[in-house]
């Protein structure tokens, strides 16, 4: 009568060995350590170089970033994608580049400064006027009057390339008044009255509030570009930089960008 009590012990160790095995999968222990362990590892600092029309996303992003992993500092250095881009390839601190134009980006990947980049949103045009709109622009084509003065961005920049293709697209000749360093600088013309309009994104008339008018560019003749992103080669703090390229690409960096205007790419 003592064989099947010592089967039936056997099963019973066996059972509790198993329950034991499952109860600490399922606590979550092996599972979640190590993400935690890395993401309490992170800290110090980083700067992120991105296209002027992050400006306003991008300073959201940053501080929800922030808040997400104590510890750790974001600053940003805004300005023209193309300058940007040359100011790395030259050697500038920097961590992580999030350019408005793919072919900028190239540059700074072809030099074998950045990543394997990631496009994470695009963006569209749109012209900007003072909310009383005093030279009554109203479409596209009125940019091609002579008595209304337009601002644009200076053709190496992406917004100016793309306000060049766009009037292209349209078949109109315009002659700007001044060519911009970057988009902000374009738009900073509207908001001070000194044009009659500027060619801008999307984004830079929402976030400009009741600062400035929005004029819509038919999508026959509108013109889009694609934002990539990408850590720097020469990061001081890669783990750091890499997790806020993933934030950016997270649910929670997409909702900040899809908010401001920025289209899913």
């Amino acid at each position: 009568m003592r064989r099947p009590v010592l089967i039936a012990s056997a099963i019973a160790v066996a059972a509790a060995t198993a329950l034991a095995g499952c109860g600490s999968s399922s606590s979550g222990g092996s599972a979640t350590t190590p993400a935690a362990s890395s993401s309490a590892s992170l800290s110090g600092s980083i700067t992120v170089f991105a296209a002027a029309s992050m400006t306003d996303s991008f300073g959201t992003i940053g501080k929800q970033f922030e808040a997400a992993h104590p510890g750790t500092t974001v600053t940003f250095s805004f300005g023209a994608s193309s300058t940007l881009a040359t100011q790395i390839t030259q050697g500038a601190p920097a961590d992580v580049f999030a350019s408005a134009s793919t072919k900028n980006m190239d540059q700074v990947v072809s030099a074998n400064a950045a990543g394997t980049p990631s496009t994470f949103v695009k963006n569209v045009m749109e012209i900007a006027v003072p909310p009383s709109n005093p030279a009554n622009v109203s479409s596209i084509n009125d940019l091609a009057k002579s008595s209304v003065k337009v601002a644009v961005c200076e053709p190496a920049v992406p917004c100016g390339a793309l306000a060049n293709q766009i009037f292209k697209n349209a078949g109109i000749t315009v002659k700007p008044v001044t060519q911009e360093a970057d988009v902000k600088a374009a738009l900073s013309k509207v908001e001070l009255g000194e044009v009659d309009a500027g060619m801008v994104y999307v984004t830079d008339v929402r976030a400009a509030g009741d600062k400035v008018a929005g004029v819509t560019i038919p999508d026959s003749v509108n013109a889009s570009t694609s934002y990539p992103i990408a850590t720097i080669t020469a990061s001081k703090n890669p783990a750091l930089a890499q997790a806020f390229v993933d934030y950016v690409l997270s649910p929670d960096g997409a909702a900040v960008l899809t908010g401001a205007g920025f289209q899913n790419p």
